[in-house]
């Protein structure tokens, strides 16, 4: 039986950078000299079982996927809304608990369909209480999560991709590879995941711990828009998990030509990986900027739809010492955000060290120093206190326990055993 999610289905999994969505192919390409070639992100293996998951498909996919199984229309229609209910207002993960559904039709459903969560492989909880999960998803691939509780309010940082393409030379999580997007029930699953681990089934708005998401994690959320798009409409609609969309925030390092596309068509807030004012340095450690220049960049945080002084565009930068953080760097950031008129707040981010890095962190004096010029200039730049540190969940650190070898010696290995097998 196909899936809502197959490419009968529009599938989204694997071919939306590939097929239908040419702006993401040209984003993409290889730039020369630059950038690694990108490798095609590798299509979901179905399930061994046959069954479908019914986690990130949203109202009317659910009720297709019903009919595609055989059911009567009328009867799919009233069914589709029941187990809809279930699974995103009580966080049911067994037909057998939707006791509205009549017992004798739970061993059809159960038969068909399966209400997933991914795999945890590993769960850890940091001495500042934020949880990192390892998860694994039914073709064995490994991506995080992490959550972050504050005081007044708790936020999931979601991954979009296994492994990432950018190559950002101050982000662990860059050294991976890709190797295939995230479905959008891979990352609605996330989100479920959480609030199991988190006890916070029914679903309600008051007293939540889980209140915000930042798309934030491992990969870069345009180059799978598609399945992020269907991801949050799910999340993000009011009979089920039921997140505002200013609760959620999606960060991108620039892809210029999806930004428009993003803030028209899921329409939460933005936030940029921006970490250098000058193109020699951003050209060093966000390689992306040698295809889509700052100037580039920041026009299109200019056009992005919804932005306004109270929906600001976050705009976070990695204090790296000696590299980025003097004081001509603060002044030339307010310059440029004043420039644009942008509605800027900015996230300044102490550098968090991994194994291998060249870099280090700006010392705590030059982060102040640098956070008070920004101020000054009128714009907002706290400094973000760094979280989950001792279990490598803080920004930049996200790398599954899969991947402990380095890019270079992967490509050392793969080369090895072409000339071997030659």
């Amino acid at each position: 039986m196909a899936s809502p999610r197959s490419p009968e289905w529009k599938n989204a999994a694997g071919s939306a950078i590939c097929a239908g969505m040419p702006e993401i192919a040209a984003a993409i390409m290889p730039i020369a000299g630059h950038i690694d070639p990108v490798p095609v992100p590798r299509a979901v293996a179905p399930r061994v079982d046959g069954r479908v998951d019914l986690v990130g498909l949203n109202k009317a996919e659910l009720r297709e996927a019903l009919l595609a199984a055989g059911m009567e229309p009328r009867q799919a229609k009233l069914r589709s809304k029941q187990i809809w209910h279930w699974i995103y207002n009580r966080g049911a993960t067994e037909f057998a608990q939707m006791t509205d559904i009549a017992k004798a039709q739970h061993p059809w459903l159960e038969a068909r369909f399966v209400i997933g969560r991914p795999e945890v492989v590993e769960a850890q909880v940091s001495s500042d209480g934020t949880r990192k999960w390892l998860l694994r998803s039914p073709d064995g691939q490994d991506y995080e999560a992490v959550f972050i509780p504050d005081a007044d309010r708790g936020t999931l940082c979601v991954s979009s991709q296994v492994g990432c393409t950018l190559n950002c030379t101050f982000c662990h999580t860059g050294t991976m590879r890709l190797v295939r997007n995230l479905t959008a029930g891979e990352i609605v699953g996330q989100v479920m995941l959480a609030r199991d681990a988190l006890g916070e089934w029914p679903s309600q708005p008051e007293g939540r711990m889980l209140t915000n998401i930042v798309m934030m994690g491992m990969g870069e959320p345009l180059y799978n828009f598609e399945n992020v798009r269907d991801a949050l409409s799910v999340v993000m609609d009011g009979d089920g998990l039921a997140l505002s969309k200013r609760r959620i925030t999606l960060s991108t390092s620039g892809v210029v030509p999806m930004m428009a596309r993003a803030g028209a068509e899921i329409g939460v807030n933005l936030a940029v990986s921006l970490h250098a004012v000058t193109k020699e340095i951003r050209d060093e450690i966000v390689p992306l900027n040698r295809k889509y220049g700052i100037e580039e960049l920041l026009q299109a945080c200019a056009d992005y739809p919804g932005a306004n002084n109270a929906r600001r565009i976050t705009f976070e930068y990695v204090m790296l010492r000696d590299k980025n953080d003097s004081d001509a760097h603060a002044h030339e950031l307010v310059r440029l955000l004043k420039h644009y008129k942008l509605p800027a707040k900015v996230n300044l981010i102490p550098f968090n060290p991994w194994p291998g890095a060249a870099y280090e962190c700006s010392t705590p004096e030059r982060v102040r120093a640098f956070s008070d010029i920004v101020f000054a200039g009128g714009i907002s730049a706290p400094v973000r206190t760094p979280r989950g540190r001792d279990i490598d969940a803080a920004c930049g650190q996200l790398k599954t326990a899969a991947e402990k070898k380095s890019r270079a010696q992967l490509d050392r290995e793969a080369a090895a055993e072409l000339v071997a097998a030659g």
